[in-house]
């Protein structure tokens, strides 16, 4: 090669290498506050958790029942508003302020229609407990949560769908902001709901029902005003034309969002048919099953974060028709995961000993527990980078408005391989509770294969999606 020749390879190297410098840099800029954001979600669950926990073991058992039943309405409506952010990203990336507001407006309306019915549907959380084999007195405690806990679920969406527009407006932080501000906020009233304080009256559960809504109407009400109020999103008027009708968009964001729905159940009800297979295993696997598995939720928040803004920055990509950015965003992002996870990973394995005694304490009945949740934390070793990295390939594909594809490798992935593997290590083979966390990670590893694969051929391709029409 001529000099010349070697100084223009070298130049595109160079520049090669700050397009992923930057690309990295603002991918982190992104998705820390979203990862902190969703880490404080669990801090106000843990809260109310542990405050419900002096009121006794029912108690907590029942919570777990209505938590159940409201997380299995509530992943419905997660996946709806879920495709707020790549339907705005993409309206920001092509420098389309009145469409980011319409992605915005039509989520807002599908958390409200959807959210009616299923509030509803959870003031009947005691028939439907009765139904599904549980004990009256459990159900009937459970049911009083639920009717402080209903209300909750609009609220809750409509904050998602505030905080997607934020973020698909590269500007997370006052989300996160709201949540810090937040979880000692929610610790407080919660207290005072459930114990009585101020000559109120205590209400134990139902106080911290109340106060979960409460606190989540909150949240919404101050992103509203931010989002409505202050710079930069004030030149959006989010609340322009609210009423006017956008059955298109609507309908594209159905298409795009209720896949997402239903990959969101067909997890779930991965990880609930999970614990029901320990359930069957005896007390002391599901213990260790919980310990090790609410580790890896802890440790899946970040890079839950990550694909947020993955699916930010491919969208934006896509709104600039910027095909070679979609892949290089999406791929930075799926690494960044990858490689968290894998010293988290580490980090878990050194001290699988020790976490368990965080659940524990120093009780010696505890040690059999403790001592299988170890050996399910080394186990799940494969299986925490490959739920990372499955979580960061379905937000790059979102930022492609591809949904229904990976919709399918869940039900194959998460059922046919993962249950099917859990069940059959678990159970025939008997391989106890050390089967079960294989089989389900072997299903969750073939799930993130597949999404890395769907998305080195759609933008190896040059694949953009078609942006929504003008309204």
């Amino acid at each position: 090669m001529t000099l010349p020749g070697l100084a223009t390879a070298g130049a595109a190297s160079s520049a090669h290498s700050s397009d992923w410098r930057m690309e990295l840099a603002e991918t982190l800029k992104l998705a820390w506050p979203m990862a902190m954001t969703q880490l404080g979600q669990v801090a106000m669950m843990t809260s109310d958790l542990a405050l419900i926990g002096r009121l006794g073991d029912h108690v907590v058992a029942a919570a777990a029942l209505a938590h159940t039943i409201l997380f299995s309405a509530f992943v419905l409506g997660m996946g709806l508003v879920s495709a707020v952010a790549p339907l705005a990203a993409q309206a920001f990336g092509a420098r389309d302020p009145r469409m980011v507001r319409r992605a915005l407006r039509v989520g807002l309306w599908a958390a409200a229609i959807l959210g009616l019915p299923l509030t509803l549907a959870q003031l009947h959380g005691y028939d439907l407990l009765l139904v599904l084999g549980q004990d009256q007195d459990a159900a009937a405690i459970a049911a009083r949560y639920l009717w402080g806990l209903a209300w909750s679920l609009i609220p809750a969406w409509w904050f998602i769908g505030l905080r997607s527009f934020m973020g698909a407006v590269n500007r997370p932080e006052p989300a996160l902001w709201i949540t810090l501000i937040a979880i000692p906020a929610n610790a407080a009233l919660a207290y005072v709901l459930i114990y009585g304080a101020f000559e109120l009256p205590g209400m134990d559960v139902l106080g911290a029902g109340i106060a979960t809504t409460l606190v989540n109407l909150a949240m919404c009400v101050a992103a509203i005003w931010i989002c409505y109020a202050q710079p930069p999103f004030r030149k959006y008027r989010v609340l322009g034309r609210f009423w006017r009708a956008d059955w298109p968009l609507f309908g594209k964001l159905l298409v795009i969002g209720a896949p997402i729905s239903g990959t969101f159940a067909l997890e779930y009800g991965l990880f609930a048919a999970a614990a029901l297979l320990m359930g069957w295993l005896g007390t002391t696997a599901l213990a260790a099953h919980q310990i090790a598995l609410q580790t890896a939720a802890v440790m899946f928040m970040v890079p839950f974060g990550i694909s947020m803004a993955a699916t930010v920055r491919v969208g934006h990509a896509v709104g600039r028709r910027n095909a070679a950015a979609a892949r290089s965003a999406g791929f930075i992002a799926i690494w960044l995961g990858a490689a968290f996870m894998l010293a988290m990973t580490l980090l878990v394995i050194g001290l699988r000993d020790t976490i368990p005694a965080l659940f524990l304490g120093g009780a010696t009945e505890a040690s059999e527990t403790a001592a299988l949740a170890a050996t399910l934390l080394l186990v799940g070793a494969s299986f925490f980078i490959a739920d990372g990295v499955q979580t960061i390939g379905a937000g790059s594909l979102r930022g492609l408005n591809d949904t229904r594809v990976p919709l399918v490798f869940s039900a194959v992935c998460f059922w046919a391989i993962g249950f099917t593997s859990s069940y059959g290590l678990g159970f025939p083979l008997g391989f106890g509770a050390i089967g079960v966390w294989i089989g389900f990670t072997i299903g969750l590893a073939a799930y993130a294969l597949l999404l890395v694969w769907r998305f080195h051929l759609l933008t190896k391709q040059g694949y953009l999606p078609a942006l929504a029409e003008p309204g």
